[in-house]
């Protein structure tokens, strides 16, 4: 790689075809439930031939309960439920003073350590695959909705969530950067669901050398007016506008992953895909559980998407007010007041 050249005219590394599949899956609070879920999504795509793995938001612990936060988001994991009042046969939750089985999925999604066992259990399982999974990290007192990435027992990179739709803030602190990272499979980066929606995520990494960009999704229908049928839901039309559309204008593998099902009042669109650099989709789970699964050669895809008209080559930088470009930073009422004025 040349680090004189023009972000994307640097030379890109051949390297073999490469197969890629993002997963479609539900994930509950329960950690063993949750990594035997993920066991049997890296043995299924280990016996494809896979080399990276791209799993949902929150595969570790769940995602949360609604958007806004319901009031057992804003309680710790596993913690008690008492303080909402008793019934007749004891404490919510309890039958008669049993514990309910249910009271696995109640509370936040629990905090781990980036450190700590529960990812030094998630690089073993990926073994010689590159396996990106979101779960909630805790760091002090201080929780982020985040990202791993897994590769050969370690860690290959790591995301904090930047933005943070309805009400999101109440549970999580915002992350401040978008940033790539080496793997076996070429430069990568990893942004979180929301993180999408906002088009300067994606340049940042691409404009970082990121091949290949993994989102991780707990992407529910929409809440204002819900489709009985999910393909048929606007908000499911945003969420692939939105994947295709990343791809297109960074000319990058977008990789996709998503959850599916239900899970406190969301409901989530699946919906997990591949997608070349020139936009097109390679391979999708559509609204069920499994894996999206496509190989190619990423260096060819990224070199056929910028022979011509070359996106990140072509941009003028210098013509864009720096106040429209905060990628990365954490919303700010009177620093986007200003913004207003400048855009």
């Amino acid at each position: 790689m040349r680090r004189g050249d023009p972000a994307g005219e640097r030379e890109q590394p051949a390297r073999p075809p490469v197969t890629i599949a993002a997963a479609a899956a539900p994930f509950v609070r329960d950690l063993d439930e949750c990594f035997a879920r993920i066991g049997r999504h890296i043995d299924a795509a280990r016996q494809r031939g896979v080399d990276l793995l791209v799993l949902p938001e929150g595969a570790l612990g769940g995602y949360l309960h609604g958007l806004p936060p319901t009031a057992d988001d804003l309680r710790p994991h596993g913690g008690p439920v008492t303080e909402l009042g008793d019934g007749p046969d004891g404490p919510p939750g309890r039958r008669g003073g049993v514990p309910d089985p249910g009271d696995r999925q109640r509370g936040g999604p629990p905090a781990l350590d980036p450190d700590g066992p529960e990812i030094a259990r998630l690089a073993a399982l990926a073994g010689d695959m590159v396996v990106c999974a979101g779960y909630t990290e805790r760091d002090g007192r201080y929780r982020y909705n985040s990202a791993v990435c897994v590769h050969g027992g370690g860690v290959l990179g790591r995301h904090r969530k930047v933005h943070q739709p309805l009400g999101e803030g109440l549970v999580y602190e915002a992350g401040r950067a978008f940033t790539a990272f080496d793997s076996p499979l070429g430069r990568m980066g990893m942004m979180i669901c929301y993180d999408k929606a906002f088009p300067e995520a994606g340049r940042s990494l691409a404009l970082a050398d990121a091949a290949i960009i993994a989102c991780l999704s707990a992407w529910p229908i929409s809440r204002t007016h819900p489709a009985a049928d999910i393909s048929e839901d606007r908000s499911l039309h945003r969420f692939n506008l939105y994947d295709q559309v990343r791809a297109l204008e960074n000319q990058v593998v977008w990789v996709s992953a998503n959850q599916t099902g239900a899970f406190g009042t969301l409901r989530f669109v699946g919906n997990a895909k591949v997608v070349h650099p020139d936009g097109s989709v390679l391979a999708t789970t559509g609204p069920e559980d499994g894996l999206a699964v496509a190989t190619l050669d990423v260096t060819g895809a990224l070199g056929a998407a910028r022979g011509g008209m070359n996106l990140l080559r072509d941009r003028r930088g210098a013509s864009y007010s720096p106040q429209c470009l905060l990628a990365g930073e954490p919303y700010d009422p009177r620093r986007s007041q200003r913004a207003r004025a400048t855009c």
